[in-house]
C-alpha cells in the first residue's frame, strides 16, 4: 500500500513538473510602435482553448503547440511554441481602425479615439507614397502642417503658422526621434537630415497640447524609428535613380532572435540638383535594437549618424526667378557656398514594469554636430555637443472606482555650442576657386540649458468620456562667452540670460458618441524659447527685457468612421492667441536682433478624410482629402514707425488642399496620385507683396511580387510636378536688398521630374 502511495506521489510530481515546464508566458506588442496590445485573443489550435492578453499585453498559456493571435485592426499570426521561456509576439497593423490606433504623444499610450487633441499619424504607407528622399510631400499632406523646401537641406516647417517668421530653418515646434530631442537649446529643429527609410511613422500633435514634450506653441513631431523584429531576419535593398542626377541606395538589415533583435539601415543619396551650385551628397546609418532582459525589463538602443555635404544656391530675385530659375544667386555661386556637416545621436532607454499597473521608463542620450558653412559674407564654423535624460513613471489608479492613467517625470538637456566666423576671400581669387577663409571675425561659446517637469493624467469619467489634464514647468537659461578680441568695433558680448520659469497647463475632454464617432475639446498653454542670437543688441549687450512668446490654444473637433468603417475623418476648429511676438529685425547682411512687437491671432480649420471605395482581396481603392483654412492676423504689430496691425501673418498660405487616391491589386500593381493646391501667401509684413498660388500633381505607380516564399521584388516609377508648374517652393519673408540689388524672396521649385527604382526583400 505504501509503495502504491509513493508511486502515485512520484507520478503526480512528474505531472506537475511537466505542466510547469510547459507553462509559457509572453507579451504581445505592435510591430511598428512597440506599444503593448491588450485584449489580443490567443487560441490553441489543437484544443481550441482561448485567453486574452491583459492591459500590459502579457499572457500565460499551458502546453506547447500552435497558437493563433487575433485582434481587430491587426494581421493574424500563428506561433509555434515548443520551448519554455518568455517570448515577445509582434502584430502588424492591418489598415486604419480608429478605435485600435494607439498614440503616445503624451507618454500615456491610449487609443486615438479617446485623444483630446488634434493628432495626425503618418504611417509607413503614407511615407512610401513618395520617393523617400524628400520630407516635404509627406508632411504637406497633413492639414495644418506646411513644409517649405528650397533644397533638400534648406527647409522650414510650420504647424498652424507657428514658426513662419523664422527666416532660416525650423523653430518654435519641438521634435523627437524616439526620446531623443531633435530641437536644440535655442528651439531650432532639424529632421530632414534623417533617412526616411529608417522611419516607420510620424506622430504629429498640433498646437500647444503636449505637456510631456515641452509645451511648444506650434506642436510636436515624434519620429518613430523602424523597430527591429523578433524571430525574423531579412534584408531589403533598394536602388533609386531620377532626374537631376538623383541616385540613392538603401540597405535595410534586420536580425531577429527570440528576445533580442537589431535593425541597421544604411543609405547613400546623391543629387546634382535642378539649380546651379545645388549638389547634394549624404550618407546615413541608423541602428535600433530591442532587448527583453526579462518579463519586467526591456532595453532599447538607438544610434544615428549623418554625413552631409550640400551646396547652397540660395534665393533669387523676382526677375531671375521668372526667367532663369535654375541659376544660383551670383554671390553664392561665385563663393561655391555649401554646408558640410557630421551629425550623430545615441540614446539608451530602460523600461521596468514595477507592477501590473506601474511602469518606469528612463532614457539617456547624447548628440553632436560639427559643421562648416562658407557663405558669401563669411565662413561659419560650428560645433555642438548635447547630453540629457528623460525619466517618467506611468501608472493606473482607481479613483472613485474609475480608472485614472497618469504619468509624471522630467527632462534635462544641456548643449554646448561654439561658433566662429572668418572672412571669405573668394573675391580675391580667380573665378572658380570658391570660398577661402581669411581672418577671424567672431568667436563665441554658448552654454544652453533647460529642464522640463511634467505631469499628465487621463481620467475615465465613464466608459465613453475621458478628461485629461497636464502641467509643464520649464526653466531655460543661456551663458555666452565672447572669446574674440575686444575693441571699439567689437564689444564684449559675454553675459547670461535666464528666462523666468514658465508654467503651462492644459485641459481636455473627449466623448465617444458611439463606437465610431468621437468629439473632443481642449484648452492649453504653450511657449517658445528665444534664441540667444535674438537677445543680442547692436551694441553687443544682452537684452534682458526680451520676453518669450506665449499663447493659449482653444480647440474643438471630432474624429470617427462612417459607412461600415469605409470612411475615416477628422476635423478641428481652433484659435491660438500669441502675445510677445518676437520679430527678427535685420540690421546687416548676417545680423539680426529680436524685438517683442505685439500679438497675433491664429484661427484655423483642418479637415482630413479618406474613403475605401473597394476593399477586397482583388482590388483596393482609397481616395483621400485634406484641407487647411488659415485666418492668421497680427492683432497688434508695431515695428519702429510701422504699424502692421490687422495685416495677414507673413509666410503662411490662406488655404492648402490635397486630393488623391491610392490603389492596389491582388496581382501586385499599386500606386497613387496626389494633387495639391497652395494659396497665395504674404511675403512682407506690410502685405504689399504676395506669392502666387500654385497647383502641383505627383504620381507614383509600381508592381510588387513575391517571387518565392522568401523573396519579394518591387519595381516603381514616379513623376513629380507632372504639369511642370513654375512656383516658389520656399519664400524668404521680408528679404532686404544690399548694394542696390533687388531683394531675393524666392526659392524656385523643381520642374517636372521623374524617379524610378527597384527594391528587393529577402527573408534569411
Amino acid at each position: 500500500m505504501i509503495q502504491k502511495i509513493q508511486i502515485t506521489i512520484f507520478l503526480l510530481c512528474c505531472s506537475l513538473v511537466c505542466v510547469a515546464q510547459n507553462n509559457f508566458s509572453g507579451k504581445v506588442v505592435n510591430i511598428d510602435t512597440g506599444f503593448e496590445l491588450e485584449n489580443v485573443l490567443i487560441i490553441n489550435l489543437k484544443t481550441k482553448d482561448s485567453i486574452f492578453t491583459n492591459s500590459q499585453g502579457f499572457f500565460n498559456v499551458n502546453g506547447f503547440g500552435v497558437y493563433k493571435f487575433q485582434k481587430i485592426g491587426f494581421v493574424e499570426k500563428e506561433i509555434t511554441i515548443s520551448e519554455n521561456s518568455f517570448r515577445v509576439v509582434q502584430l502588424e497593423n492591418n489598415g486604419f481602425v480608429l478605435n485600435e490606433i494607439i498614440i503616445n504623444s503624451n507618454h500615456l499610450p491610449k487609443k486615438l479615439q479617446k485623444a483630446t487633441a488634434a493628432i495626425q499619424i503618418i504611417n509607413t504607407k503614407d511615407i512610401e507614397r513618395s520617393n523617400n528622399t524628400d520630407f516635404a510631400p509627406i508632411l504637406n499632406r497633413v492639414p495644418g502642417v506646411f513644409m517649405q523646401s528650397g533644397a533638400l537641406n534648406t527647409n522650414r516647417i510650420t504647424i498652424r503658422g507657428v514658426g513662419s517668421r523664422n527666416l532660416f530653418g525650423t523653430s518654435k515646434i519641438r521634435a523627437y526621434f524616439k526620446d531623443i530631442p531633435l530641437t536644440n537649446g535655442s528651439g531650432e529643429t532639424t529632421i530632414e537630415d534623417f533617412e526616411l527609410a529608417s522611419i516607420a511613422s510620424f506622430e504629429i500633435e498640433k498646437g500647444a497640447t503636449s505637456s510631456s514634450y515641452g509645451a511648444g506653441l506650434g506642436g510636436t513631431i515624434l519620429l518613430k524609428q523602424q523597430n527591429s523584429y523578433f524571430q525574423d531576419s531579412n534584408i531589403t535593398s533598394e536602388f533609386l535613380v531620377g532626374d537631376f542626377g538623383l541616385q540613392k541606395g538603401i540597405v535595410n538589415l534586420n536580425l531577429g532572435f527570440k528576445n533580442n533583435s537589431i535593425r541597421a539601415v544604411f543609405s547613400d543619396t546623391k543629387n546634382d540638383g535642378f539649380r546651379d551650385n545645388n549638389e547634394y551628397d549624404r550618407q546615413t546609418i541608423t541602428i535600433n535594437s530591442n532587448h527583453y532582459i526579462s518579463e519586467k525589463n526591456e532595453l532599447t538602443v538607438l544610434a544615428s549618424f549623418v554625413k552631409l555635404k550640400a551646396f547652397i544656391p540660395s534665393s533669387l530675385n523676382e526677375d531671375d526667378f521668372r526667367n532663369n530659375p535654375s541659376k544660383a544667386d551670383n554671390a553664392w555661386g561665385q563663393s561655391k557656398g555649401f554646408e558640410d556637416a557630421d551629425r550623430g545621436i545615441l540614446g539608451l532607454t530602460w523600461s521596468y514594469q514595477i507592477k501590473d499597473n506601474l511602469e518606469q521608463i528612463t532614457s539617456v542620450f547624447t548628440s553632436f554636430r560639427d559643421a562648416l558653412e562658407p557663405r558669401p559674407f563669411n565662413v561659419l564654423q560650428e560645433n555642438s555637443f548635447a547630453i540629457g535624460a528623460r525619466s517618467r513613471v506611468l501608472g493606473t489608479k482607481k479613483v472613485f472606482n474609475k480608472n485614472m492613467n497618469f504619468t509624471f517625470g522630467g527632462e534635462i538637456f544641456r548643449d554646448n555650442y561654439t561658433s566662429k566666423t572668418f572672412e571669405n576671400l573668394f573675391r580675391d581669387f580667380p573665378d572658380g576657386t570658391g570660398s577661402v577663409s581669411g581672418e577671424k571675425l567672431s568667436d563665441f561659446k554658448e552654454k544652453r540649458f533647460y529642464y522640463n517637469l511634467f505631469l499628465e493624467t487621463d481620467y475615465e469619467l465613464s466608459s465613453k468620456t475621458t478628461f485629461s489634464a497636464g502641467l509643464n514647468f520649464n526653466q531655460t537659461s543661456y551663458t555666452l562667452e565672447d572669446n574674440f578680441e575686444v575693441s571699439q568695433n567689437n564689444p564684449d558680448q559675454s553675459g547670461d540670460f535666464k528666462f523666468k520659469a514658465i508654467l503651462s497647463p492644459k485641459f481636455g475632454v473627449s466623448h465617444i458618441i458611439d463606437n465610431n464617432l468621437t468629439v473632443f475639446s481642449s484648452v492649453s498653454h504653450g511657449f517658445s524659447p528665444i534664441s540667444l542670437a535674438e537677445t543680442l543688441l547692436p551694441d553687443g549687450q544682452i537684452n534682458t527685457d526680451l520676453k518669450p512668446e506665449t499663447g493659449w490654444n482653444f480647440e474643438i473637433g471630432s474624429r470617427g468612421t462612417l459607412f461600415q468603417n469605409r470612411l475615416n475623418y477628422a476635423i478641428s476648429l481652433y484659435r491660438l492667441n500669441i502675445k510677445n511676438l518676437v520679430v527678427s529685425r535685420r540690421t546687416a547682411q548676417d545680423e539680426f536682433i529680436g524685438i517683442n512687437a505685439g500679438a497675433t491671432k491664429y484661427d484655423g480649420l483642418e479637415i482630413n478624410v479618406d474613403y475605401s471605395i473597394f476593399k477586397n482581396k482583388k482590388l483596393s481603392i482609397h481616395p483621400f482629402l485634406s484641407y487647411t483654412l488659415n485666418n492668421f492676423k497680427f492683432e497688434e504689430f508695431i515695428d519702429g514707425e510701422n504699424d502692421f496691425s490687422g495685416n495677414e501673418l507673413t509666410g503662411v498660405p490662406k488655404q492648402v488642399l490635397n486630393l488623391g487616391f491610392d490603389f492596389s491589386s491582388k496581382i501586385g500593381f499599386y500606386g497613387n496620385i496626389n494633387y495639391q493646391f497652395v494659396d497665395e501667401m504674404p511675403i512682407t509684413d506690410s502685405n504689399n507683396l504676395f506669392s502666387n498660388a500654385y497647383n502641383v500633381t505627383n504620381l507614383k505607380v509600381g508592381f510588387s511580387k513575391n517571387i518565392s516564399s522568401n523573396f519579394n521584388l518591387n519595381l516603381f516609377f514616379g513623376l513629380n510636378n507632372i504639369f511642370n508648374e513654375q512656383y516658389a517652393s520656399q519664400i524668404l519673408i521680408n528679404a532686404s536688398s544690399f548694394g542696390g540689388a533687388a531683394p531675393r524672396y524666392y526659392y524656385p521649385a523643381n520642374p517636372v521630374n521623374y524617379f524610378s527604382g527597384v527594391r528587393f526583400n529577402y527573408n534569411l
